[in-house]
């Protein structure tokens, strides 16, 4: 249903070019799945934390399927340090459960798929399929043309690549919005079905690169999309043209 929608550093990884801080943000989506009559809503929120850490979390629903997925990081030296992940799908399809957590002392990922135990070491640049999605938007805001991130998916590491299309307009709910297009590359080694699935966003050439929109294509034609009703970045409404 959503397997793109967010390259963080671990304590030992080389800083990303930009310098930019964090500030908090909350949006609203519009959900749509094509094969499906009838739409869904979707939100997407990053917080500050009591102790200086920061969570990013995504829901989306509708009336028969649910998805939430929340992710809890340290930012230090302008770097993003996954500190635990959380995912879980349920209603439409098959359901599915991650339960991460990040250990830096001792560079291992332990936690549960789906029941089953995790363990995955640790390595410079990791991040968790939530915090990767906050790296690319910070860096497409930063001004590059290609991003590749390591992350932690499921029981293993994947290798995310990225590459920016250029710039559109995207009519939204909150008005129309200067964003820069950006697609996932598939890796061409792939079988031909696996290379079917696409995934495109729009991130927003101000308000820090909000996501504006999202659109994913399954290897099976299903097609799901959000499309942004409205926000706040650091307390400030979104607003379009």
């Amino acid at each position: 249903m959503r397997r793109a929608l967010l390259l963080a550093l671990s304590l030992l990884a080389v800083p990303a070019v930009q310098a930019a801080e964090l500030h908090p943000f909350q949006a609203s989506y519009t959900a749509d799945w094509k094969q499906l009559p009838m739409s869904g809503s979707a939100e997407r929120s990053l917080v500050k934390n009591d102790n200086g850490t920061w969570t990013l979390n995504f829901k989306a629903s509708m009336m028969i399927a649910s998805l939430s997925e929340s992710s809890t990081f340290a930012f230090k030296n302008d770097s993003l340090i996954p500190q635990s992940y959380r995912f879980e799908r349920g209603g439409l399809g098959k359901a599915k459960n991650i339960n991460l957590d990040f250990d830096w002392t001792t560079n291992m990922v332990t936690g549960t798929y789906n029941k089953d135990p995790v363990k995955v070491t640790l390595l410079s640049g990791m991040l968790d399929k939530s915090t990767y999605q906050l790296a690319l938007q910070r860096d497409v805001v930063a001004g590059k043309k290609s991003m590749s991130y390591q992350v932690v998916d499921e029981d293993g590491v994947d290798t995310y690549d990225f590459r920016v299309i250029g710039p559109e307009v995207v009519e939204t709910k909150a008005g129309k919005v200067d964003a820069i297009k950006v697609e996932r590359v598939r890796d061409p080694t792939l079988d031909q079905n696996q290379n079917k699935r696409i995934t495109e966003m729009w991130f927003a050439k101000s308000w820090d690169g909000l996501l504006v929109k999202l659109r994913q294509v399954e290897k099976d034609g299903k097609e799901y999309n959000i499309m942004l009703q409205d926000g706040t970045v650091d307390g400030k409404a979104v607003k379009g043209s």
